[in-house]
């Protein structure tokens, strides 16, 4: 046991990390520029999102506009008597109607429901022309809008949203665009909930 050489110790010899011209390690290069392609990748995100609900950005109310107070938003089975006729809110059945163009006319109390969800409801008199009931039902390719028949409509046209709304007296597409990107999943006690 005494006579046992030790090895010799060897020196460890340190290598120099490899860095960059900034005296950086490349390490820190690629996690820096990692986070950068998150954050763009992220704000490509965002900016879609926004496009595709309001493809032309938010715009001021329309004149001649009505603001309503409905604050109640309950569900209930049965027939409801609102306050305005197109109704723009109130208490409302638990089903929402999908949103849509339909050929006939749609429960009062599944429309409200959609529009609780932030949804707008273009109704229009059964008499319309061909051509004015075509280009109501363009505005249905749009994600959460409904178009539907209204009889007894007291103006040609009238677009609502919770607590909002708008009668015309004849299709004025400009105006409808305009009701659209100020209201849609805007004054809804559930915006964006969907339809």
């Amino acid at each position: 046991m005494g006579n046992t050489p030790k090895p010799k110790r060897r020196d460890r010899v340190t290598r120099p990390r490899p860095t960059t011209a900034s005296g950086r390690p490349p390490w820190v290069k690629w996690l820096v520029g990692g986070g950068i392609g998150v954050a763009l990748v992220l704000l490509v995100v965002f900016i879609s999102a926004d496009v595709t609900q309001n493809p032309q950005g938010q715009a001021d109310p329309p004149p001649g506009t009505q603001t309503f107070f409905n604050t109640e938003n309950t569900h209930t089975t049965g027939p409801v008597q609102y306050e305005q006729d197109p109704p723009t809110g109130g208490p409302h059945e638990p089903q929402w109607l999908t949103c849509a163009a339909y050929d006939e006319p749609v429960r009062n109390e599944s429309a409200v429901h959609a529009l609780e969800h932030g949804a707008v409801w273009i109704t229009y008199r059964p008499d319309l022309s061909e051509d004015d009931i075509d280009t109501l039902e363009g505005f249905a390719r749009r994600s959460e809008v409904i178009v539907s028949p209204y009889p007894g409509l007291d103006t040609a046209v009238a677009a609502s949203a919770w607590n909002r709304q708008l009668k015309m007296d004849e299709v004025d597409r400009d105006l409808i665009d305009q009701f659209i990107r100020a209201f849609q999943n805007r004054t809804a006690p559930e915006t964006a909930a969907g339809c």
